[in-house]
C-alpha cells in the first residue's frame, strides 16, 4: 500500500489528475498553466449572457452587468490542496481524484447593489399574488371564474443561483430561478354551493312583507342587492353601495322618528301630550330575511324587520318633572317692520319648549342661538352704540324683555339682565332687557324644587312668554318706578353745504338722559321674603341732530350812480333791507323698533 501511494504521489506543483475548476480539466497542470487556461476560457464567457428562466419568462444577464468576477487564485489553491500531503497519503488522495473526479466551484465577487437591482426587476415581472376563484354575474346569469396560483421569487436562493452560474464558464443552457408558490384558498369547488344559490336567487322575484304592505323585489333588483363572494368568502350576502342606497330609500318610507312627550298650554292650564315610540328598519335582520327567501326555491317571501326607538322624553318622564301650573306670564305687542316681526316669531319658535332643571340656569343666548340669515333671521333696526341701525336679528331684544318680565312675574331669581341704552316707551318702565349674541345675555335660575317649562307663542297682536312649574306658590309685589331726567339731549351738528352760513335746521329733537328704579319683592307661601330687589336703570339720551349751513352768503349788489342833472335835487328815502328768517323743519316722526 505504501508503494502504491508513492507511485501515484506525483508532483506537488501540479494539480492532481481528475480535478476540474468550473468544469475545466486542470489535472496535471501547474498553477501557472491552469491559471492561463482558466483566464483564456473565462474571457469569452464573461461577454456571453446566461438566460435565467421563471416559467415562460426569460431574463438574460451578463457577468459584467452585475460585476461577477471569479476568484481563480482561490480556486487553484483549493485544487492544489486536494493533491497535497506526505507522499503515500498524497498518492491515495490523487488516486481518489483520478477515479472519482472533483469539480471546484470558484468563489466570486459581485457588485451587491447591481445584483439587488436586477433581482428587484425580475421580482416585479415574476411576483404575483394568487387570485381566488370567484363568481361573476353577467346580466342575470352567474358564472364561476377559476382561481390562479401565485408565485414569489425566492430572492436569496435566486441570488446564489445567478452568481454561481455567472461565475462558471458554461453558457448556452438556461438556468431556472427558484420561486415560492402562493396557492389559492378558494377553488371552483368551494364556490359551487354559492353558485347554485345565486342562480336560484336570481331565478324569480321575492316579496317583502310588513303588515298589510307588500314590496316586490324583481330579479334585477335582487341582482343589485345580492353581493357575490369575493376574496376568501364563499357565501352570498346582501350588501354593497346599491344595497345601501335601497335600504336608505326603504327607511325613508318606513322609519318614523319617536315623538317626545310635550306640554300643551291653554289659558294658563297645562297638560301632557303623550310620547310615541318611533319605528326603524333593522337592516341587518331584514337583509338576512331577504337572502333566505331569495335562495329558497319555494318560499320566496321575506318579513321586513322593524324595531322601535324610544323618545328622549317619555310620558312618564314628563309627569315626573312636576310641572303643574303657570308660574307667571307676560305679553308684548307687535311693533316695527315685517322683518322685525319675523325675527320675533323666529326667536319665539326657538325659545318655546325649553326645560330648566331645579337649580339650573336658563340662558337666552344658549337657547335661541346665533341670529343669522341661515337660521331664519332678517335685517331689522337695532340699537348699536346708542343709535338705531340695521342688523340681522333686530327686534330679538323684545323677546328677551318678554322673557325677563315672565321670570319677574314668576318670582324666580334673575341672574343676568342688561337694559337698553336708550329708553323705549312701549316697555314697562325699568323692566326692559336687551341681548346680543354672544356677549349680552339674559339668564334666570330655577330656584324652585320642580322643573320649569318656558312656553312661548305669537299671534297677530304680539308675543307671549309663560313659565310653568310646580312647588310651593310664590307671591310677587312690584314697585312702580318714576322717570327722572339726568341730563340734556346730546347735540350732534352736521355741516350742510346747501344751507347758508348762520342757518341751522333741526332734523331730530333728541331726548334727555333719564334714570329710574323699580323694586320686586318675592314672598313664599308662608309670607317669608325670598327676594327683595331694587333694579336701577339709566338711559342715555338720543342725539339732537342739527344741520348747520356752510354755504357762503351772496355778496350785496352795489348801489347805482346818480346821473348828472341841472334841476333841483330830489330827496330819496333810504332803502331798508328786511332781516333773514331761519326756517326750522318739524322733526320727523320716528317709529321705534
Amino acid at each position: 500500500m505504501a508503494v502504491v501511494g508513492l507511485v501515484f504521489a506525483g508532483s506537488t506543483v501540479r494539480v492532481a489528475e481528475g480535478i476540474t475548476i468550473a468544469g475545466v480539466d486542470v489535472g496535471g497542470l501547474t498553477e501557472t498553466e491552469a491559471r492561463a487556461l482558466l483566464e483564456r476560457r473565462a474571457a469569452p464567457a464573461a461577454r456571453a449572457p446566461i438566460v435565467f428562466t421563471v416559467g415562460e419568462q426569460r431574463f438574460a444577464i451578463r457577468a459584467a452587468t452585475i460585476g461577477v468576477e471569479p476568484d481563480w487564485s482561490a480556486a487553484l489553491a483549493t485544487a492544489l490542496r486536494e493533491g497535497s500531503g506526505f507522499a503515500p497519503v498524497r498518492g491515495y488522495k490523487r488516486l481518489q481524484s483520478r477515479f472519482l473526479g472533483t469539480d471546484i466551484v470558484p468563489p466570486a465577487r459581485v457588485y451587491t447593489a447591481a445584483l439587488e437591482y436586477k433581482l428587484g426587476k425580475i421580482a416585479e415581472a415574476v411576483d404575483r399574488r394568487h387570485v381566488e376563484a370567484k363568481l361573476v354575474r353577467r346580466g342575470l346569469a352567474v358564472a364561476v371564474v377559476p382561481g390562479q396560483v401565485g408565485r414569489t421569487l425566492e430572492r436569496k436562493a435566486a441570488a446564489d443561483t445567478i452568481v454561481r452560474a455567472l461565475a462558471g464558464l458554461e453558457r448556452g443552457k438556461p438556468v431556472a430561478l427558484p420561486v415560492v408558490v402562493d396557492p389559492i384558498d378558494v377553488t371552483t369547488a368551494d364556490l359551487a354551493p354559492a353558485a347554485k344559490q345565486a342562480r336560484v336567487a336570481l331565478s324569480a322575484p321575492v316579496r317583502l312583507v310588513y303588515g298589510e304592505t307588500r314590496w316586490k323585489l324583481p330579479r334585477w333588483r335582487l341582482a343589485e342587492l345580492i353581493e357575490l363572494p369575493s376574496g376568501s368568502s364563499t357565501r352570498l350576502s346582501i350588501g354593497g353601495k346599491q344595497a345601501d342606497a335601497w335600504f336608505a330609500r326603504l327607511r325613508k318610507r318606513v322609519n318614523r322618528a319617536p315623538a317626545d312627550a310635550r306640554f300643551a298650554t291653554s289659558s294658563g292650564a297645562i297638560s301632557i301630550v303623550p310620547s310615541k315610540p318611533g319605528l326603524a328598519v333593522e337592516a341587518q335582520a331584514t337583509a338576512a330575511a331577504i337572502l333566505a327567501a331569495a335562495v329558497s326555491p319555494s318560499n320566496r317571501t321575506a318579513q321586513l324587520v322593524v324595531g322601535t326607538s324610544e323618545p328622549k322624553l317619555t310620558t312618564a318622564d314628563a309627569r315626573g318633572l312636576g310641572i303643574e301650573r303657570r308660574l307667571g306670564t307676560y305679553t308684548t305687542s307687535n311693533a316695527g317692520t315685517y322683518n322685525r316681526i319675523t325675527n320675533l316669531r323666529r326667536a319665539i319658535e326657538l325659545l318655546s319648549g325649553a326645560l330648566v332643571a331645579p337649580g339650573g340656569t336658563f340662558s337666552f343666548n344658549d337657547r335661541v342661538g346665533p341670529r343669522t340669515v341661515e337660521r331664519g333671521f332678517l335685517p331689522a333696526p337695532v340699537i348699536i352704540r346708542d343709535e338705531y341701525e340695521e342688523d340681522v336679528g333686530g327686534g330679538v331684544s323684545q323677546v328677551a324683555t318678554t322673557v325677563f318680565n315672565a321670570a319677574w312675574e314668576s318670582g324666580v331669581k334673575v341672574a343676568e339682565r342688561n337694559p337698553h341704552s336708550l329708553y323705549i316707551s312701549r316697555y314697562q318702565l325699568g323692566r326692559d332687557a336687551t341681548v346680543n349674541f354672544p356677549d349680552l345675555d339674559l339668564k334666570f335660575v330655577n330656584d324652585t324644587p320642580k322643573w320649569i317649562l318656558v312656553a312661548a307663542s305669537w299671534d297677530g297682536g304680539g308675543i307671549t312668554v309663560s313659565l310653568y312649574g310646580g312647588g310651593p306658590e310664590r307671591r310677587v309685589v312690584s314697585g312702580e318706578g318714576t322717570m327722572k331726567v339726568t341730563g340734556p339731549a346730546r347735540l350732534r351738528k352736521t355741516p350742510d353745504p346747501t344751507l347758508e352760513v348762520g342757518t341751522e335746521v333741526v332734523d331730530e329733537e333728541g331726548s334727555e338722559a333719564r334714570a329710574t328704579s323699580v323694586t320686586r319683592t318675592v314672598y313664599d307661601a308662608s309670607g317669608s321674603v325670598l327676594h327683595d330687589e331694587t333694579w336701577n336703570t339709566s338711559y342715555r339720551g338720543e342725539y339732537r341732530i342739527v344741520r348747520v349751513g356752510t354755504k357762503p352768503k351772496p355778496a350785496p349788489k352795489p348801489k347805482p350812480k346818480d346821473p348828472p342833472t341841472t334841476t333841483a335835487p330830489t330827496t330819496t328815502a333810504p332803502t331798508t333791507t328786511a332781516p333773514t328768517t331761519t326756517a326750522s323743519e318739524d322733526p320727523p316722526v320716528t317709529t321705534l323698533p
